[in-house]
């Protein structure tokens, strides 16, 4: 597994997905957070805070993780290399988690750099270190939660179709639903006295939750049972080749 694992870390940074990945995430919030005119902006904001990131990081992912994703079974069936990788010594849970810890890492990787967004505004703070950092830290923690969510969505995705586009597609909009889809349905009120589950239901809740900087475990578990839906339904999706 550890072996995969590495081929799948080197292959990522071997290539070009890697590299673009972590520059495309960092030039989109850095150019958001310190350059545009916008309410994101921290300059312009006057408060040493980092809400804009956390907003606006959730975004970003929903499109770049799927990218990462697409390729990890998809590419695979349609090469044929799958059933040479099926017939390794390994376990299908096994090569799915090895995948899995594989993108995991890579947006880990992606998030290293908005460090320095963290220590700028640090040094801005009047007096200096004059901010939430509880929230911040709640937040990178909460970032990190759905971020894997994603990711498991998007192993799940590519394991259902040899289409690196359609799996692409696929995971862009489960991963959507999953964030705002049940924010939407509470807002149209149409559950009645349970509405608030509904709203319970979205990843969404439980990331503005962590946000706060309160660590709940509720919240934890949630983001593990999403993880662990998927990489469930991954292995039942691989495991379909033999009925």
């Amino acid at each position: 597994m550890y072996a995969l694992f590495k081929k799948e870390i080197s292959s990522f940074l071997s290539s070009l997905i890697g590299i673009m990945v972590i520059a495309v995430f960092v030039l989109i919030t850095g150019l958001f957070l310190w350059v545009f005119q916008s309410d994101f902006n921290i300059l312009n904001f006057g408060y040493a805070n980092l809400d804009g990131l956390f907003i606006l990081a959730p975004f970003v992912f929903l499109f770049l993780v799927p990218a990462i994703t697409m390729r990890s079974f998809s590419e695979e069936k349609r090469t044929g290399t799958i059933e040479l990788l099926l017939t390794k010594p390994l376990s299908d849970l096994q090569i799915i988690l090895a995948k899995f810890f594989a993108c995991v890492v890579l947006v880990l990787l992606s998030l290293l750099p908005t460090l320095i967004y963290f220590f700028s505004v640090y040094k801005l703070g009047n007096p200096v270190g004059n901010l939430d950092t509880g929230g911040i830290w709640g937040s990178y923690i909460g970032l990190f939660f759905l971020s894997t969510s994603f990711v498991a969505i998007g192993i799940f995705s590519s394991s259902i179709t040899d289409n690196q586009i359609l799996s692409f597609i696929l995971s862009v909009f489960l991963c959507g639903f999953a964030y705002l889809g049940f924010e939407l349905i509470y807002s149209l009120s149409l559950f009645g006295s349970i509405d608030l589950f509904m709203k319970q239901l979205g990843i969404a809740a439980h990331y503005n939750s962590m946000s706060r900087g309160v660590i709940d475990t509720r919240d934890i578990l949630y983001f593990l049972s999403i993880i662990a839906l998927f990489v469930g339904l991954t292995k039942l999706a691989l495991a379909s080749r033999k009925w």
